[in-house]
């Protein structure tokens, strides 16, 4: 079982989401415990009520909502009972088993899971911390459930298993605005809550790997004028394709306001996170030889790296971000020193080369024959001093509406 915490300022957006799901077809609601009347007679105004009271005991608290959802394995099939009861367990554990809560079965996923919703306001008005909950108590609370309902363990299993995401089947979606909606909001949910970005390009590196991404337009569009955010589709070729969305229409609301807020706090959080990307990177030209960007590229996969070369369109590389997938960060190669940004790899393939050119001139071999075989022969001829002499184009990779406007300067006659 897997559990994944949120948390808002909005019950009435969790609920309307949630109910909205049941009217559809996509879900049910299958129990509210701590409520004055049973289930069958709540309505949704009932529902909220019971929420917004509680609210009013405390107004100080920004965040007063939770979101919770329990995903369990794909191969097991709890009944609504089960379900029920797993939930109920997890709540007390958790410390909410005397607040109001609703859970709802959701059908819109290949994996059988539940979300749950409730509040942290309690009766006298005190609050229940959500500091580290996930870590202080819904882990601890996780692995017990999964021995005494007997569930298919979430330790254990692979990286990969545990965070797979499936780029969206764009030809299956891009003609119906609804189901765009849903393909690009099912990558929203997981990239924008589980990776660690700090800019719009930086967030866009990822989407990009699963054909979405986030556009605010061009500097004369009503969009960018008015902070507004687009969200697309892209096709094989990274072109858009069907009808952008607003960020305003999807449930999480992931407007530009809300992504600065993560550009802001994701900065701090990934700097325990450069390490790994950074030793990976050393020990790839340690360990092998390599003569190009594209070598060490294929390398980093293996330690779940993707690395993504920005070319300009003559193909000159100008940049390279990091999406490391195990610990979910996102870098900008510059931000993680010189070696790592496209001019320092680029020299240090060059390097590279050059050791193994002088090494068969050493020992009298011939030149062109032995050195056949290396990849990077004809892009060493042509490009080793203009990579060994070029500047690293470090804007190129800053969107026009974050660069700086440089200031005229007057000077006054003499």
């Amino acid at each position: 079982m897997v559990a994944v915490i949120k948390t808002s300022s909005s019950i009435r957006g969790i609920l309307n989401y949630n109910e909205n799901k049941v009217e559809i077809g996509k879900a049910e609601c299958i129990s509210a415990v701590n409520y004055p009347l049973e289930l069958e007679k709540l309505s949704f105004t009932s529902k909220l009520n019971r929420f917004l009271k509680l609210a009013e005991l405390n107004t100080n608290v920004k965040r007063n909502t939770v979101h919770i959802s329990l995903n369990f394995d794909p191969s097991e099939n709890h009944s609504k009972e089960k379900l029920a009861k797993i939930a109920d367990t997890y709540m007390e554990k958790l410390g909410f088993g005397r607040q109001p809560y609703l859970v709802y079965q959701h059908y819109d996923a290949g994996h059988p899971h539940c979300h749950i919703v409730t509040n942290n306001i309690q009766r006298d008005g005190k609050r229940i911390d959500l500091h580290l909950l996930g870590i202080r108590k819904s882990e601890p609370a996780r692995k017990e459930i999964e021995e005494m309902f007997g569930l298919v363990k979430a330790e254990g299993r692979k990286q990969k298993e545990q965070f797979s995401l499936n780029p969206i089947d764009v030809g299956r979606v891009q003609y119906g605005k609804a189901e765009s909606r849903k393909a690009i909001n099912s990558v929203l949910n997981q990239v924008l809550f589980d990776y660690k970005y700090s800019s719009l390009p930086e967030l866009n590196a990822v989407l990009n790997l699963y054909n979405v991404h986030a556009d605010r337009g061009s500097e004369e569009s009503r969009v960018f004028k008015n902070n507004g955010l687009l969200y697309k589709i892209l096709d094989q070729n990274s072109k858009p394709i069907g009808v952008p969305i607003k960020a305003s229409e999807f449930y999480s609301r992931p407007t530009l306001k809300f992504l600065e807020g993560k550009f802001k706090s994701n900065e701090a959080k990934k700097e325990s996170c450069k390490k790994y990307v950074k030793n990976a990177v050393k020990l790839a030209f340690l360990r092998e030889s390599i003569f190009s960007p594209e070598k060490l590229s294929k390398i980093l996969e293996r330690e779940s790296i993707h690395m993504i070369l920005r070319k300009s369109r003559d193909g000159q590389l100008y940049g390279i971000t990091y999406v490391d997938h195990k610990t979910r960060s996102v870098f900008n190669g510059s931000s993680l020193g010189k070696e790592f940004s496209a001019k320092g790899i680029q020299e240090s393939c060059a390097i590279n080369i050059l050791a193994v050119e002088r090494k068969f001139q050493k020992s009298n071999s011939t030149t062109s024959e032995n050195f056949h075989n290396i990849e990077s022969q004809e892009y060493v001829k042509e490009n080793l001093a203009d990579i060994l002499l070029r500047g690293e184009k470090v804007n190129e990779y800053v969107s026009k509406q974050f660069k700086q406007k440089k200031k005229k300067k007057f000077y006054k006659g003499i």
